[in-house]
């Protein structure tokens, strides 16, 4: 049975795997979309004041965003890979 890419990984993982799994702070669905949104965003960033304000406040603090001197959050390394690992390839 094929599991789609982004469903529960734990079902396929050793004891010590799922262990490092529940260490990662869990992603809303909301926070998710707003990661993706970041990626799709690119260098250009996303602005502050939008609806996913509280989200990409969220990401900041998990260090998977980050909010540069124009007011423009990017996505940061840690986000790619978040987003590689959750969501889908980042290429």
């Amino acid at each position: 049975m094929a599991v789609a890419q982004g469903r529960d990984r734990r079902e396929h993982m050793s004891d010590a795997s799922a262990a490092e799994f529940y260490d990662e702070p869990y992603l809303e669905t909301c926070c998710r979309s707003t990661l993706h949104r970041l990626l799709l965003c690119a260098s250009t960033g996303r602005p502050t004041g939008l609806r996913d304000q509280p989200c990409l406040e969220r990401l900041e603090r998990l260090g998977l965003s980050e909010l540069r001197n124009d007011g423009r959050f990017v996505i940061t390394q840690d986000g790619l890979k978040r987003h590689r690992e959750e969501i889908g390839p980042t290429e």
